[in-house]
């Protein structure tokens, strides 16, 4: 399937991952509908951020994934889904798993439904690689057991098996996409590059983290949202579940160290307490096996790891960027 001139729907587009793949995809000739979470501020989240002349290209579509109508109303004429929209932070999924159970199992119902309804083409369902849990063997494959380590992580274990059941029930043309961890401009300071980040670039001499042992596969998210549309082209991929990843780990450790000599060499790095994750929900080792991916797509990173983490370096140095982050506080 080649994606150009198709009418794509983006759930999720106001987001890290989603705005990155609405530009994407709009430099590939697509017609992009973004749908985005209502608020009475009008705010399109990081969609706010592209350029003008891009964002009167889009299509947006301001709902909620909870709610089937809007989902399917969103959906009506669309060719392809890529299903990003989610609660991610696992912090936060500890004290309120309800809403992970709505928003990540719902919702991903409410879009294979829709999906079904509107006999969409390709239905891409964002997975992640916190459903394998800490690694059993290395690299992980597609086929290495899941483990829900946290009410996130089991939440999006129950929106993949959801997803494969609306293959093999109804022949629903869907993918299961599984980003490793994915890194770059834009990113949320719940996760541990962003926070790392804004701390030195805010001029904090102590730089708090939580563990810095778990290892970690990284992807920049230029070569993520590429991962993304290969996948959407590559017919053979239906019906399967497909990591995006480098095949290299790096523990958090060894990427503050290589932030702080960046950004700050005088600062002192400090395990604080309250970001550390339970032991027995921790992940202490995560790197993905790319074969698959490699092999019905030819897809690979084009950016190393120190290159995007330098990039990303750069954006936040840009005030109006850095200014939108709390770095004083933890963000859950």
């Amino acid at each position: 399937m080649d994606l150009s001139g198709k009418k794509i729907l983006v759930t999720g587009a106001d987001g890290f991952i989603g705005s990155h793949l609405v530009e994407a995809l709009l430099a590939k000739g697509c017609d992009v509908r973004a749908f985005v979470y209502y608020n009475s501020f009008n705010s399109w989240g990081w969609l706010d951020t592209l350029p003008a002349a891009q964002l009167r290209t889009l299509d947006v579509f301001a709902g909620d994934i909870r709610d089937p109508n809007g989902v399917y109303e969103a959906m009506k004429g669309c060719d392809v889904v890529f299903h990003l929209a989610a609660l991610i932070a696992i912090p936060f999924s500890y004290h309120s798993p309800d809403s992970y159970v709505d928003t990540n199992i719902k919702g991903t119902l409410n879009v294979l439904q829709a999906a079904r309804t509107h006999n969409i083409e390709r239905v891409l369902v964002t997975s992640t690689s916190e459903v394998y849990g800490t690694a059993q063997y290395a690299p992980i494959d597609e086929k290495h057991p899941c483990q829900g380590q946290s009410p996130y992580s089991a939440t999006k274990i129950g929106a993949d098996r959801l997803a494969e059941s609306f293959f093999r029930s109804f022949g629903t043309p869907v993918v299961i996409v599984r980003p490793f961890n994915t890194y770059g401009p834009r990113q949320s300071a719940r996760a541990v590059i962003p926070t790392a980040i804004t701390q030195l670039l805010c001029g904090h001499s102590v730089l708090k983290l939580g563990s810095l042992a778990p290892t970690r596969d990284f992807n920049y998210v230029k070569d993520t949202a590429q991962g993304f549309i290969a996948i959407a082209e590559a017919d053979a991929a239906v019906g399967q579940e497909i990591n995006i990843a480098t095949g290299e780990e790096h523990s958090i450790g060894d990427v503050a160290n290589f932030l702080v000599a960046e950004i700050n060499p005088e600062a002192k790095i400090l395990t604080d307490e309250q970001r550390l994750r339970p032991d027995a929900s921790e992940v202490y080792r995560l790197i993905g096996d790319n074969s698959r991916i490699k092999s019905l797509t030819g897809w690979h990173p084009a950016h190393s790891f120190h290159d995007g983490l330098r990039d990303t370096v750069e954006w936040f140095r840009n005030e109006q960027n850095l200014a939108r982050y709390k770095a004083w506080i933890y963000n859950v």
